[in-house]
């Protein structure tokens, strides 16, 4: 058998870290076995499904590196508001032949049954009202179409990550699977989705657990061989709470544009939940490889961003000069205001600053002091290092800078070993202050090394700015 998994989002809005950890199993497992995984659009709920949305969710999975298969039939990824004729033709065959019925009960009516139900200590559900009524096509009254329940009916199965699962065929009331508009239910479309799109596989999240009994009714009713089903478990937050869905800071994008790369990423929400022994760091290759249901857990994973930012460390540091800086420009440029050339200073900054930067992000804040004309002081930092007694020091340091006959690391160390020998300083009594003129803060790579980096005009600038806002300092 071919194995052909699918993920099938609803187009309301950004892509959640869950929904990208369910198409990532998804994928992995068909490239795995050689399979094929589709994509679809589940856009049934028409007042919040979007176009907008529906770019927002490929443009993740393109960004995380995840291709999908097309689906045989279609030009284009399929919707299910492009499919509604399909459900309604399933459908005609349960009416005809009794195992689903019209029912005309309302809202209200349906309600009162739960209630009464509850007030006995039943479960809520519906009473099967309309079950035998034969109510034919035009019953006078608007209408919904359920399903009827069968006492033999299949609602187990046997997961292929929870194990054994389901629950007795006596605790489901007739469900609908159409509205009184002949718009389906959701089950109903999934049902005839996956059949029709040739799926084998349903890799999704344990929330949706409850829906596959239902689901494993209707295959049952429409004469379909079910797909096999394995349900992740949730993601939590640290302290245990449901990770939440709508939470903005959650979604593929956000972390993109927080400065983590797609191999972090993709590496980060494989392991929310899979695992293969020992292994932490992997490529995507080697994750096709290995992927197995048998890694993924049972048990809740808890979304840390110490573990992403450790990850996104080691691949920042290993990148190749180019891949980095081709990741890192659009950060540059956001810091810059404007378009940022790569040049070979700017490169040399880059690897400089690959060991000190956690995300993308912030290596281009590090490099803000070489994008800028000018910096502004960190008031700590200059309070702390531009002191009026560095004033003489800082002025011998820029006689000796601005006569060097070469800008290079190694002359820019002897002019500042002779000035501390002279003034009988510690190479940090020197450093600090010169690195919050030419950087604007305390930290920065070897001061020799920025220095070069920046060039002579603009470090001599920037002393020239430090020595006049300690001057002004000292005249307040």
């Amino acid at each position: 058998m071919s194995v052909v998994t699918r993920y099938a989002p609803s187009p309301t809005g950004v892509l959640h870290i869950g929904g990208a950890r369910t198409a990532l199993f998804n994928w992995a497992f068909a490239r795995h076995a050689g399979g094929t995984f589709v994509l679809r659009f589940e856009d049934t709920d028409r007042a919040r499904s979007t176009r907008e949305s529906e770019e927002a969710v490929l443009e993740a999975l393109s960004w995380l590196g995840l291709d999908y298969d097309p689906v045989p039939g279609y030009e284009h990824i399929p919707r299910q508001s492009e499919r509604l004729d399909r459900y309604r033709e399933r459908i005609e065959p349960l009416l005809a032949s009794g195992a689903a019925y019209r029912c005309t009960c309302t809202v209200d009516e349906v309600e009162a049954m739960r209630q009464a139900a509850r007030e006995v200590g039943r479960k809520p559900g519906y009473d099967g009202t309309c079950r035998d009524k034969k109510l034919d096509a035009d019953p006078g009254r608007p209408f919904c179409v359920r399903l009827r329940v069968r006492q033999d009916g299949l609602t187990r199965w046997d997961d292929l990550i929870a194990g054994p699962s389901g629950e007795d065929v006596s605790q489901l009331d007739d469900f609908v699977i159409a509205r009184s508009d002949g718009s389906p239910i959701y089950h109903l479309a999934v049902v005839v989705d996956d059949y029709e799109m040739g799926v084998t596989h349903v890799i999704r999240g344990r929330e949706h657990m409850s829906s596959t009994p239902r689901q494993l009714l209707l295959y049952q009713a429409l004469g379909f061989n079910a797909p096999q089903f394995a349900h992740v478990p949730l993601l939590v937050e640290p302290g245990g709470k449901k990770l939440s869905k709508r939470h903005a800071a959650a979604s593929v994008q956000s972390y993109r544009d927080r400065g983590f790369t797609p191999e972090a990423m993709l590496n980060f929400i494989a392991r929310l939940g899979w695992g293969h022994g020992d292994l932490e760091i992997f490529t995507k290759a080697e994750l096709v490889e290995l992927f197995a249901l048998e890694g993924v857990g049972r048990s809740p994973s808890q979304v840390h961003d110490e573990k992403l930012l450790w990850l996104n460390q080691h691949y920042i540091k290993t990148f190749p000069s180019e891949v980095l800086l081709a990741y890192v420009q659009p950060f540059l440029e956001k810091e810059a205001g404007r378009p940022v050339s790569s040049e070979p200073a700017l490169e040399r900054l880059i690897d400089l600053l690959r060991e000190r930067s956690k995300t993308l992000q912030e290596m281009a804040e590090m490099a803000r002091f070489y994008l800028a004309d000018s910096v502004e002081l960190e008031p700590k930092a200059a309070r702390k290092h531009l002191k009026p007694e560095i004033t003489k020091p800082l002025q011998e340091l820029r006689e000796s800078l601005a006569a060097l006959s070469e800008w290079k690391e190694t002359p820019l160390r002897e002019a500042f070993e002779a000035v501390i020998e002279r003034n009988g300083l510690k190479l940090a009594q020197l450093a600090q202050p010169v690195r919050v003129a030419i950087v604007g803060g305390p930290a920065s790579p070897g001061i020799f090394e920025t220095l070069e980096i920046l060039g002579r005009k603009r470090s001599l600038e920037r002393v020239d700015a430090a020595r006049a806002h300690i001057d002004s300092n000292t005249q307040d």
